[in-house]
């Protein structure tokens, strides 16, 4: 330990005779701008957020647990997290980024090295929908080891819903139909809505919030068929996911 403080000491030294003291840079400096460059770029990842999601599910999934801040280790970590991003809602996120620095004389002359450092800053990102996200730097809580935060799984279709309908349609009368199509998706998070129009069974079967939605009409001749929809129809104060979409599509 002692051959490498003196061998270091002659590093520098010969950094300072050679190239000026400013080439040599502060390793504590260096992770402090390093954490905040990991800070920005967390508020692109975290985006601008088009669908109803809580506070801990967006730190579940959003949040990385590391990075590599050039050859310095970054180590990232959800802290707290409160509220959702919903109408006139916000969900807020605390966040911790660790940053080492490993000392580095420079590869070759002319080379920028810089001391041994570290540093941790925290940031509150603000969440909202269809909104930027924004973040401030906060002080950091005396924490040692954070809850790991839990994504509870999205409400969606099952995944054999089209399998399930085209079932449902190929058994059903006009009189049936809407009994039949909720007995095929008992889920309560699953709308549907049915209907007769010219002979043709229609039924469309969906997940409101996500915008995810399943039309099959059942035509006069029995055929299945998918037909299609423009997606922003499913947007909030369009048509939504209903058979309007097949019997009266927008213009």
């Amino acid at each position: 330990m002692a051959l490498l403080r003196r061998l270091s000491v002659v590093m520098v030294a010969s950094c300072l005779l050679l190239s000026g003291c400013a080439e040599y840079r502060d390793g504590d400096s260096m992770a402090r701008d390093i954490a905040a460059a990991e800070a920005e770029r967390l508020v692109d990842d975290l985006g601008h957020r088009n669908r109803v999601r809580d506070a801990e599910y967006i730190a579940a999934t959003g949040i990385p647990k590391a990075a590599q801040g050039g050859s310095s280790p970054v180590r990232i970590e959800a802290l707290a997290w409160s509220g959702r991003t919903a109408p006139d809602e916000q969900a807020i996120i605390d966040v911790r980024i660790a940053v080492t620095v490993t000392e580095d004389y420079g590869s070759s002359f002319g080379d920028r090295g810089h001391s041994a450092g570290q540093a941790t800053r925290c940031y509150r990102y603000r969440l909202a929908l269809h909104r930027a996200t924004s973040r401030q730097e906060i002080d950091c809580p005396a924490v040692a080891t954070p809850p790991v935060p839990t994504a509870v799984p999205i409400p969606a279709l099952p995944d054999d819903a089209r399998d399930r309908l085209t079932g449902a349609l190929r058994t059903a009368t006009p009189d049936t139909l809407a009994g039949a199509v909720r007995a095929a998706f008992p889920e309560k998070h699953v709308t549907v809505d049915t209907v007769t129009h010219e002979g043709a069974l229609v039924a469309a079967v969906g997940v409101p919030a996500e915008l995810d939605c399943l039309l099959l009409v059942r035509t006069p001749a029995g055929a299945i068929e998918s037909p299609g929809y423009d997606p922003n129809w499913l947007e909030p104060g369009e048509t939504g996911c209903r058979t309007g979409l097949y019997v009266s599509p927008p213009r």
